[in-house]
């Protein structure tokens, strides 16, 4: 899957070049076509605003300083969610992190993913409270696989394990729901 998350902005190859010659307008616009993804993400998986703005800022700054190494295999909106995967697993994640995830991409359209049967009865709110509460992992690849639509390889990779593991922890991830949801209803 080729950069899920949106399509390349027009000009922005040229962005891409200028920047790394060291043009700042050019990667202020790289920032603002981004920010708002690589913000999203970042919230997503830390659950805490002020830790995602940290993060977000980490990873621009962190992109900056790389730049000479984007090769243009991916998108440089896919680079760019690999170096904020990789500042989110850096910084760790505290209990006192978790909070309300939105199932929602950046472009504010809802992202389907594959929900057990027994769940479609579930309300948004009530599935966001559980994603939130999920294992860092397994909500990890809930995130990555589930929200932003990335392949089970590509998770892994960002998420620097083994691609049975990812889909094992999507597995776990959707038992866990379930069962969190057959709670809630009182089963």
């Amino acid at each position: 899957m080729s950069e899920p998350e949106h399509k390349p902005e027009p000009g922005e190859a040229e962005w891409i070049a200028r920047a790394r010659e060291g043009d700042m307008t050019a990667f202020e616009r790289l920032y603002r076509a981004h920010v708002g993804r690589v913000h999203g993400l970042c919230l997503r998986m830390t659950s805490n605003p002020d830790t995602a703005e940290d993060l977000t800022q980490e990873t621009f700054v962190s992109a900056w300083r790389s730049l000479s190494t984007f090769e243009g295999r991916s998108g440089f909106g896919t680079w760019l969610h690999r170096i904020a995967v990789n500042a989110v697993l850096a910084r760790g994640r505290s209990p006192q992190g978790r909070g309300e995830v939105s199932l929602t991409n950046d472009d504010g359209e809802e992202r389907e993913f594959e929900m057990p049967d027994d769940m479609d009865t579930a309300t948004p709110i009530d599935l966001e409270r559980a994603i939130a509460a999920l294992p860092p992992g397994a909500r990890d690849v809930m995130v990555l696989y589930g929200v932003y639509g990335y392949s089970h390889e590509e998770a892994a990779d960002m998420l620097g394990v083994a691609v049975g593991t990812c889909k094992a922890q999507l597995h776990r991830a959707r038992r866990l729901l379930r069962e969190r949801m057959h709670m809630e209803a009182g089963e």
